[in-house]
């Protein structure tokens, strides 16, 4: 993988807004790609995507995946030779509230993506990204492979269930013959500087900073695997980028952590107060608040294996490594420093950590 391939090529991300598609929109702005974001409004108050104001690098284009022409009028303006499909519903929670928006969002608009990449010409490579939990969840011990049963059990999993089935009927409906790569991959529960999301472990840790409240864990036993959010971004990258050149290297991915980071929620929460209050001299502590709740896997571990033998792909930061960027993040933001300059530099140092990517972003 080489970063410089991105520079001057035209890409675009659906949900460029959120978490993820903001670190990602970072990393192709900072290397030099002609960035095009496809989404709705921030969905937090604060986002990332406004903190590191990301939208002046690049185009942000406020549209919504259900709204197949104005999707499609973007697709034919910008002509990208890349998509990186990111736009979700991303919440168990919210997918139980609002089950048939979450069918809409991440079903139709998969749909809607693929609808435009089959009526143009420009695209060559298409990257889906989807989730761990579009497995059959049987509580294994070991990790799930790419060739297991698709049938996430919520409505949040089952949408990401049927997301992966429609781009695998695309591509064999219409793409056996044509120049486009399609590839989904699968990842983990990432973890990282700049996600506010309701419902997830890290952004509850750090309202709790910002309220000198005590972290509230609702499942302090589910064993999950954490990765930092780099891990899977530099992996969809590595995908789109390789299967750009040679379509052989197309297929569905695993991306996760080593084995060893799959840690229970309550160990996560654990070493972040740890790390936190060595570097803070602070006092910070979590309480079990088991609610109950609605249906969620309490164990979950996924395969690796093809990503690592078929594109070289293996996790550079372990949980610990990923929690300590977690602490530098948010101390440059509870001081109001500046951020931009603090996820370039994380960045660059995750970068310098895989030698045969050959070094520097720029």
């Amino acid at each position: 993988m080489d970063l410089s391939f991105y520079r001057d090529k035209s890409v675009l991300i659906t949900g460029h807004t959120g978490f993820k598609g903001s670190w990602m929109c970072k990393i192709l702005t900072d290397a030099g790609a002609r960035v095009t974001g496809y989404a709705l409004e921030p969905p937090t108050t604060p986002s990332l995507f406004q903190l590191c104001d990301l939208g002046k690098g690049m185009r942000s284009v406020v549209g919504d995946v259900r709204d197949f022409e104005h999707l499609q009028a973007v697709f034919q303006e910008v002509r990208p030779e890349i998509v990186i499909h990111m736009a979700a519903q991303p919440l168990v929670r919210e997918s139980y509230a609002r089950p048939v928006y979450t069918y809409e969002v991440n079903v139709m608009g998969t749909i809607h993506v693929l609808e435009c990449i089959r009526t143009m010409d420009c695209v060559r490579s298409f990257v889906n990204v989807t989730t761990d939990k579009v497995y059959l969840n049987r509580e294994w011990e070991w990790g799930y492979r790419e060739n297991e049963v698709l049938n996430g059990y919520d409505p949040y999993s089952n949408s990401k269930s049927c997301s992966e089935l429609v781009t695998d009927s695309y591509r064999n409906s219409f793409f056996q013959n044509q120049e486009v790569a399609i590839s989904t991959a699968r990842a983990g529960n990432v973890i990282g500087g700049g996600d506010f999301a309701a419902d997830r472990i890290i952004p509850d840790c750090i309202r709790a900073l910002e309220t000198r409240g005590q972290i509230v864990v609702r499942s302090p036993h589910s064993v999950r695997p954490y990765q930092h959010v780099l891990e899977p971004l530099f992996a969809y990258l590595l995908i789109a980028e390789r299967q750009y050149g040679d379509r052989t290297f197309a297929g569905c991915y695993n991306v996760g952590p080593k084995e060893e980071d799959c840690w229970t929620t309550g160990e996560l929460v654990t070493r972040f107060c740890e790390l936190w209050n060595e570097a803070q001299g602070d006092a910070l502590i979590w309480e079990n608040q088991y609610d109950g709740g609605p249906h969620e896997a309490t164990l979950l571990k996924l395969d690796c294996s093809k990503i690592k033998q078929k594109l070289g792909w293996s996790p550079r930061w372990d949980v610990n490594m990923a929690l300590k960027k977690i602490v530098e993040w948010t101390e440059v933001y509870l001081d109001q420093g500046d951020l931009s300059a603090c996820m370039s530099r994380q960045i660059e140092e995750f970068w310098k950590t895989v030698p045969e990517y050959g070094g520097r972003v720029r």
